[in-house]
């Protein structure tokens, strides 16, 4: 019998699901080759994560989806392509050089003209938004630096609306996210998300612990009330 501990087994269950639910698309796996000939860390969400925001987003309806953590664009890729015509996605991303292979690849995606992307520090870029009057958006994925993920949860409430769904990733940290004592910032991040998230009476929320290709990890998943 298989040990279900195993992270092979993990690997193998996510290509088992990605063989029979996720059909071959070159242009999402040129982006994760461009993205790791460029150098980029190998932290893009999996494929079938990368599928289950699409699936949210379209079950969502959304027009409008904000995007924080644009890395080389892989993510962005499956949230823009489950927009409808004339929607439009914000994606924001902190350095340059990953900016750049971002481009290139919603380029090679045909999606520039739905994806703006604003580099810099995405708590600058939150109060240009807000400033902007940008929101609300329909859908708000968080995946970017896990110490600031309180601020992004704060500005994501900001930029929402009622019906407004917000997904943040690696919120379980392989398990680091119930040790209290941790000297880690980011699991200290994550810890301060999950008690916004209990505390905020404009949110209801869970989260789900994860295994596959990214290893144990998990997310969590908000819906903003009226």
């Amino acid at each position: 019998m298989a040990d279900a501990s195993d992270p092979a087994l993990w690997q193998a269950v996510d290509d088992y699901i990605v063989d029979h639910l996720l059909p071959a698309d070159p242009v999402l796996d040129g982006a994760l080759a461009a993205s790791e000939a460029a150098g980029l860390p190998a932290i893009n969400v999996a494929p079938t994560q990368g599928k289950l925001l699409h699936l949210l987003a379209r079950m969502a309806g959304a027009r409008r989806i904000l995007e924080i953590g644009t890395l080389g664009g892989y993510s962005t890729i499956w949230l823009a392509r489950a927009l409808p015509e004339g929607g439009r996605l914000v994606t924001l991303e902190y350095a340059e050089a990953h900016a750049r292979v971002a481009r290139a690849n919603i380029a090679a995606a045909g999606l520039t003209e739905t994806v703006e992307l604003r580099v810099g520090a995405a708590v600058d870029s939150l109060a240009a938004l807000e400033a902007e009057g940008a929101g609300p958006f329909d859908l708000i994925f968080i995946d970017a630096d896990k110490p600031s993920n309180p601020l992004y949860l704060a500005a994501a409430l900001r930029l929402s609306r009622p019906g407004t769904v917000i997904v943040c990733d690696n919120v379980v940290r392989r398990g680091q996210v119930i040790d209290p004592a941790s000297a880690d910032p980011r699991v200290a991040g994550m810890r301060e998300t999950f008690a916004m998230l209990a505390r905020e009476p404009r949110l209801d929320a869970t989260a789900l612990q994860t295994v596959g290709s990214k290893g144990y990890d998990g997310f969590a998943i908000a819906l903003v009330k009226g």
